[in-house]
């Protein structure tokens, strides 16, 4: 077994939810992921849609009795002392297939290893194992103090609340309700003159409506910086719903680029650029609005690709006009407009 050793943390991350294209509907959920030299551990899994046994939404009992089993306080929840690290995240049973390892003590020190996908009783690591994945050893005292944190309420995470500003609230409630059904907090307001700045610096993020004036923007940013927040602040860019989502979830993960598995989303000459830094699955939506002022929406890209710069031309019909891009992977969302 190797004697190098890994760093181990903690940090958000979410597995988005929201209708899909077929009409089925997936589930939000927020949990905390294990991260591994600095990269969170789910990147290195293809393409693969699950979460770690540290969802924000399972009761507090449950949470802190996964917490005490990381730390090894009780016994392994699986034979020969394996552990859950990620589970389905619609409902978390094993049948549906979990990613589990050997997670044991060496003196000191703690060591993951002999990950495998495992849908019964006992996994066959030769058979579906992930070869090449560890053994991470990590020092005690720095794996203990990362999990410990957690029950101290600790939990590692960021301002998931958005504020929306607009002179007509009634077209900022879809988008808000939307929000909230993925588990991201979202407030309307018709004018933020007033409102203290160590309010605003509750938030995320602030989605401008379209008809807010620009001095009202200017203001609402002023007092952000007066407060020393560094909130994004971002302009709507049309009234389509599932648009305005993708803009906030956007703007929610700001400042999170290490975490990122999409990067550089543009459209130019008929073809829609970006850059994968961790192979996943990556959907691409287009959103428009035509001459009689209606929202549409058309799916055009849905599959698993490879680390690297990818080009994926488009189809004419669903970009033209006023028309937008969104690109999305597990955890990371990117919005870009069309140009004509």
């Amino acid at each position: 077994m190797s004697a190098e050793y890994a760093t181990f943390g903690l940090a958000p991350a979410t597995r988005p939810g929201g209708p899909l294209a077929g009409g089925d509907f997936q589930v939000h959920r927020d949990f905390v992921d294990f991260v591994v030299d600095g990269r969170p551990l789910l990147h290195r899994l293809s393409d693969l849609d699950a979460v770690s046994p540290l969802a924000s939404d399972v009761p507090p009992s449950l949470f802190t009795a996964q917490v005490r089993g990381l730390l090894l306080e009780t016994g392994a929840p699986l034979p020969d002392g394996r552990y859950v690290v990620y589970g389905c995240p619609e409902c978390e049973d094993l049948a549906c297939g979990a990613v589990t390892a050997v997670i044991e003590r060496d003196g000191d020190d703690v060591v993951w290893r002999d990950f495998a996908w495992q849908t019964g009783d006992r996994a066959d690591p030769l058979r579906d194992g992930y070869h090449g994945m560890g053994p991470f050893r990590f020092r005690g005292d720095e794996y203990r103090a990362a999990l410990t944190a957690l029950l101290d309420g600790d939990l590692p995470g960021s301002r998931r609340r958005v504020l929306l500003i607009g002179a007509r609230v009634a077209l900022l409630a879809r988008p808000a309700a939307a929000l909230r059904a993925i588990g991201i907090g979202a407030d309307i307001t018709q004018s933020a003159d007033g409102v203290p700045a160590d309010e605003l610096c509750a938030y995320g993020a602030v989605l401008f409506g379209r008809s807010v004036p620009a001095r009202e923007r200017d203001a609402v940013r002023r007092a952000l910086a007066g407060a020393g927040a560094e909130v994004p602040c971002v302009d709507a860019l049309a009234p389509v719903v599932p648009l305005l989502v993708a803009q906030a979830e956007q703007a929610l993960e700001a400042g999170r680029d290490d975490h990122r598995r999409l990067m550089d989303l543009t459209v130019a000459d008929g073809a829609a650029e970006f850059e994968v830094v961790s192979s996943c699955r990556v959907r691409l939506t287009a959103h428009r609005v035509d001459r009689l002022s209606r929202a549409r929406s058309r799916d055009l890209f849905d599959a698993v690709l490879e680390p690297g710069r990818h080009r994926v031309p488009l189809d004419p019909p669903a970009v033209k006009g006023e028309a937008y891009l969104v690109a999305r992977t597990a955890g990371t969302v990117l919005v870009t407009a069309v140009r004509p």
